[in-house]
């Protein structure tokens, strides 16, 4: 962030949060501000943006120390409803996988597998509150002589128990179709033959990493909601990439950043993250995320101020490309087209349906809003930068 001139400071913003005077809007409505008066006037009157998405993070999961047993067990094959979790830690930590299938699931094992329950739905019936039967086996040692172990807990008989996400929150993602001649079950849910239909992931506008490009003020250490709860950013995500086609406004036009995000279940709610089943594909997670930006300066503003109309991402094949690990680009399409209910692809008019909730996304943005006006939810300066690329935007709206 070196380059860029800091005409605001967090401290400048948090004391007015403090004091109750902060101006915070969500990253809607500050499209609409961008528009009607520009950025540089909603620079001056904008001190926060709020952010939300909502929708399918496969790489999400938690670890959960399930305190010691008597006599004790150090764990070695461990199941929570009967989703493996894995337990080569310490004695009593695990690490559950959001993608991990029950044993014995797809109940129907003619393809394609209808999936009904894995890790992230034993991670939704935690936080939920609801009883679940653990199951755990080890070898045996001297100081940790049992070998089964067999109870039912809820969260609350879990000594800890803290989401720890290894990939949420993609900056962009593609539009899934299919050009084949028969129907895929894919992670970007069920696509019919020959154009039939095509599905996106993203909340657009509204989406935290589309908000800040270059992840000036998102970065190790930022405070998010997560879930329902306060969560944080703990690293770069897997798969981060700063370097990717950008469009002439510097926003990402493919898959670039992503986040590692952190935080306590014991404080989240059901209603921020639910347990996915795919049709054919397996299991998942629905996680609700929201990052305010503190609006440190013009082209911060100008940023958050960006709409659908000039957010784009790239339309791929899931049918013959994708899983032959073809990067091809069959077009290039507007979220605003994509939430009109159809896309124009190669000629043909393909109706086009999200995998994410904007309605979430909007619900956690208002939420993450109301945080920082009543609960005094501060922002905080990044302790280690995301690693990103030099920008130089192109044009001004001014």
């Amino acid at each position: 962030m070196s380059d860029v001139v800091i005409k605001k400071s967090y401290e400048e913003i948090n004391s007015k949060i403090k004091k109750g005077n902060a101006v915070v809007v969500t990253a809607d409505q500050m499209t609409s501000i961008v528009k009607d008066e520009g950025h540089k006037s909603a620079f001056k009157k904008v001190d926060v943006v709020t952010t939300g998405t909502f929708g399918t993070m496969c790489s999400s999961g938690a670890f959960i120390n399930f305190g010691h047993t008597k006599p004790k067990i150090k764990a070695s094959k461990v199941w929570l409803n009967d989703v493996e979790a894995y337990a080569g830690l310490a004695a009593v930590d695990i690490y559950i996988g959001a993608a991990q299938v029950r044993e014995n699931d797809p109940l129907n094992m003619v393809p394609p597998g209808r999936f009904t329950y894995g890790g992230g739905h034993v991670i939704e019936d935690l936080i939920a509150g609801k009883q679940v039967h653990f199951r755990a086996k080890a070898y045996g040692t001297d100081c940790y002589p049992l070998t089964d172990y067999e109870t039912t807990l809820t969260i609350k008989d879990l000594r800890d128990v803290y989401m720890f996400n290894p990939r949420n929150s993609y900056q962009n993602y593609n539009c899934a179709v299919n050009q084949s001649t028969r129907t895929v079950y894919t992670y970007m849910g069920i696509l019919r033959p020959n154009l039939g239909n095509a599905t996106f992931s993203s909340a657009g506008q509204l989406s935290p990493l589309l908000n800040d490009p270059f992840y000036w003020t998102i970065g190790v250490g930022t405070k998010i909601f997560l879930g329902g709860a306060v969560g944080a950013v703990a690293w770069r995500g897997t798969q981060h990439s700063a370097d990717v086609l950008r469009g002439p406004n510097g926003v990402p036009k493919e898959g670039a950043g992503t986040l590692s995000i952190t935080g306590d279940m014991k404080e989240m709610s059901p209603e921020f993250i639910r347990g996915a089943s795919l049709t054919g594909y397996g299991t998942s997670l629905m996680v609700g995320i929201g990052i305010p930006i503190p609006i440190l300066n013009e082209d911060l503003a100008y940023f958050t101020g960006v709409s659908d109309e000039n957010l784009y991402c790239q339309v791929m094949d899931y049918g013959i490309d994708y899983p032959n690990a073809i990067n091809r680009t069959l077009a290039e399409v507007s979220y605003a087209e994509l939430k009109s209910g159809s896309v124009d692809i190669l000629g043909k008019k393909v109706p086009a349906s999200p995998l994410s909730s904007y309605t979430m996304a909007k619900k956690i943005a208002g939420t993450l809003k109301d945080w920082i006006t009543t609960r005094g939810f501060t922002v905080g300066e990044p302790q280690i930068q995301l690693p990103s690329v030099n920008f130089t935007r192109q044009g001004d709206d001014e």
